[in-house]
């Protein structure tokens, strides 16, 4: 993910000019003050976070066109005792973002300011100052160059700014709802699902994975085979833990190439994060499942509650990312898969709860890992995310949270995800806890419609699978 730096003879001139100029920057109503030249003029604060679900955050954005190096760089408050010193090492490729929680470097309070230097912690490069805290976030629009104001968090991605991806409009098929399962076959907590084909798979937050069946009048049932009747059990890595298991998803190998799995926590340490894609192999009989792969992704990404960490994963494939003009977040270019060693075949979207962002990351059988996309989807909250090929479209989820609101993000011309459309829930739908969705192929396509399925989290009314229409 390491990008060259600029060249020595750039940096040393935007050194000498911000030293020069820095005693005459101008603070302006929102303390905004301009830096030297290029590259450092290049960074930009473009998000703060002071309060809400997620630590006190500074984020910053990369507003020109190539990466710049912030090994030492700087971020303070107001208060010129305490500091947080970007790490070495640490580089920020153009066009992207980077969010720094400094909560224990220092807090940011109601009316506070962060500020950003050069490694000699004295040249100031950026500030902004406010008298109120974010609600829940004080963001730049547009991104790295516009004036702050309050907007959804958004942090590691685009900032929400304007309407979010417009007025939302009614749902895209039928209006009825109905219920998909047995009563009380899955009791609460059930949360991702995935269609392959003929089965469902559904992930429980407890720890469980589901293998589900036809049951002969458009809902699911459990298979009765191979150990599977009532769910199986999940463990990371080794054997130990369990996992909080909150989506699902398989690649183009299908569940024979194994089945992946997001978790935001180790259920045993339910405290702390763990943000993590898990594989496993589902071919054998036992109840209990141990992950054949971790990719351990925490660190990589803005800090949540524990709680409020990954729920959602889709697989999107390579080739309909190339054919999309897809551009990589860690290399300012367009996305080629051939530049990382072998990996699935395509990159895996997670939804974060916490932020209402998704992330993209090559995943490599090796285990190591590399972030290709951030997107700010403008919604609260995402609980699941789903790739509905025929469309080449994800779909972004929210709960009772956002009111049922679900939306549609497609490769624009930048190449990068943006908004398409944004539904409000069946009208048949009561707001439900839905943390799951998933999404029929197009062989079930009838007469212009095609199934959809949800998975209620509180199981309401005893039921935790509703089944809808949209259109083909």
């Amino acid at each position: 993910m390491t990008a060259s730096r600029a060249p020595r003879r750039r940096r040393s001139l935007a050194l000498l000019l911000a030293a020069a100029l820095g005693p005459v920057l101008a603070t302006g109503v929102f303390g905004v003050s301009p830096a030297g030249a290029a590259p450092a003029d290049d960074i930009r604060i473009n998000e703060v976070v002071t309060t809400g679900s997620v630590n006190d955050s500074i984020e910053l954005v990369n507003k020109g066109t190539a990466a710049v190096d912030l090994s030492g760089w700087v971020l303070k408050d107001d208060n010129n005792g305490s500091r947080y010193q970007i790490a070495a090492g640490t580089t920020l490729a153009a066009g992207a973002f980077k969010a720094f929680d400094v909560h224990n470097a220092f807090g940011l309070g109601s009316a506070d300011k962060a500020r950003l230097y050069l490694p000699n912690g004295s040249t100031l490069v950026d500030s902004f100052t406010w008298s109120t805290h974010s609600a829940p976030s004080w963001s730049r629009c547009p991104d790295g160059t516009g004036a702050f104001a309050q907007a959804q968090l958004t942090l590691g991605a685009a900032n929400s700014c304007g309407a979010g991806g417009g007025t939302p409009v009614a749902w895209p098929g039928g209006s009825a709802v109905a219920t998909a399962d047995a009563s009380n076959v899955f009791g609460s907590d059930l949360s991702g699902l995935y269609q392959e084909g003929g089965v469902l798979w559904g992930a429980q937050n407890s720890g469980k994975l589901w293998r589900l069946l036809p049951d002969g009048s458009g809902g699911w049932t459990p298979d009765p085979a191979s150990g599977w009747s009532s769910g199986k059990t999940l463990r990371f890595p080794g054997g130990t833990g369990s996992p909080d298991s909150e989506g699902v998803t398989v690649t183009s190998a299908g569940a024979a190439g194994g089945v992946f799995v997001s978790s935001e926590r180790d259920g045993d340490a339910s405290g702390t994060s763990r943000l993590s894609v898990l594989r496993y192999d589902v071919g054998g009989t036992g109840g209990t499942l141990t992950a054949a792969r971790e990719w351990n992704l925490t660190a990589n990404l803005p800090s949540v509650g524990s709680n409020a960490g990954f729920e959602g994963i889709a697989w999107v494939p390579d080739g309909a990312l190339t054919a999309a003009g897809f551009r990589d977040e860690s290399t300012g270019a367009a996305y080629d898969p051939a530049g990382y060693a072998a990996h699935t075949g395509g990159v895996f979207f997670l939804g974060v709860e916490g932020t209402g962002n998704v992330y993209g990351f090559v995943l490599q059988d090796s285990g190591s890992f590399t972030r290709v996309a951030s997107i700010g989807t403008g919604l609260a909250g995402v609980m699941e995310v789903q790739w509905e090929p025929q469309a080449a479209r994800l779909w972004v989820v929210c709960d009772d949270t956002c009111n049922g609101q679900h939306r549609t993000l497609k490769v624009d011309a930048s190449g990068v995800f943006a908004t398409t459309a944004v539904y409000n829930r069946p009208t048949g739908m009561p707001n439900l806890n839905n943390e799951g969705f998933s999404i029929a192929g197009a062989t079930e396509c009838a007469g212009g419609s095609k199934p959809v399925y949800w998975s209620d989290d509180s199981n309401t009314g005893g039921h935790a699978l509703r089944r809808g229409t949209i259109s083909c």
